[in-house]
């Protein structure tokens, strides 16, 4: 039996690709991936969480197998993927989920109930972003700060599957816009923190301690919003630590889901 399905529904104007496995019925677990890869960085992790779990993991507008028609004329911005994934949880009848959230998709996943209030910082230099999207830099993203010891745990596909499904010129000029845009997530911060506050929402912070991207001090930072009520664990790898730790991160999970009834 494979470890998970793919499929492709439309949603928002855009035929979204995603990977899913798990009892149909069952509480759903959505997996959000950043920058610069796909629901392909959830391939190993899927079938460990899905036996009694329902768990989605699209492919965001901009990369791997996600189509956005040139007539949709898409803006390339956190405001538009929040809503297209809005949408895609419409199209799959999905109300309730526990989520998980990596790189792009933390702001991603957490920005839905004010994208519409989104302004802009002034943006980097768009010529200088470019040095972002070679595959030396992709590459480095999944290898630096994971040990020596577990760098064979990295299938370089991977890498290289990213680097490819974004090489176009037409990916290329999207994830530029959207890495000019991430200021917005930034701005979105303090509402981020208030619902923390308002909510007390159970949160698993399952951080690679080498991370140089999203630094450790990000997890910890939770903490103070939500004291306790986090779960904080530093994990022995890098930005990638779901590829290296992907057993210890599926433990983990189940763990929490289920101290938490779900």
């Amino acid at each position: 039996m494979a470890p998970y399905t793919t499929s492709t529904i439309s949603a928002d104007g855009v035929n979204i690709f995603y990977r899913s496995s798990g009892p149909p019925t069952a509480p759903v677990i959505l997996l959000l991936h950043g920058f610069p890869s796909s629901s392909h960085q959830f391939r190993n992790l899927i079938p460990l969480l899905s036996q009694n779990h329902r768990v989605i993991a699209p492919d965001l507008p901009g990369y791997g197998f996600t189509d956005v028609p040139p007539s949709r004329a898409y803006q390339y911005t956190f405001a538009s993927l929040a809503s297209t994934t809005g949408a895609f949880l419409d199209a799959l009848s999905i109300r309730q989920f526990s989520l998980y959230i990596f790189d792009y998709g933390a702001p991603l996943g957490r920005a839905s109930p004010h994208h519409a209030e989104r302004k802009r910082l002034p943006s980097p230099d768009r010529e200088q972003l470019r040095r972002l999207l070679t595959l030396e830099a992709t590459r480095s993203q999944y290898t630096s700060g994971t040990p020596d010891a577990k760098r064979a745990a990295i299938a370089p596909e991977a890498y290289t599957l990213d680097h490819h499904l974004m090489s176009s010129a037409a990916r290329q000029e999207a994830q530029l816009d959207l890495l000019q845009d991430y200021g917005s997530n930034v701005l979105l911060y303090p509402r981020f923190h208030e619902w923390f506050r308002a909510s007390r929402v159970p949160i698993l912070a399952a951080w690679g301690r080498n991370d140089s991207i999203f630094l450790p001090a990000g997890a910890a930072a939770f903490r103070e919003d939500l004291g306790e009520q986090v779960e904080l664990h530093l994990l022995d790898a890098g930005h990638f630590a779901v590829e290296t730790e992907t057993e210890e991160l599926a433990g983990l999970i189940l763990a929490f889901l289920g101290k938490n009834g779900i």
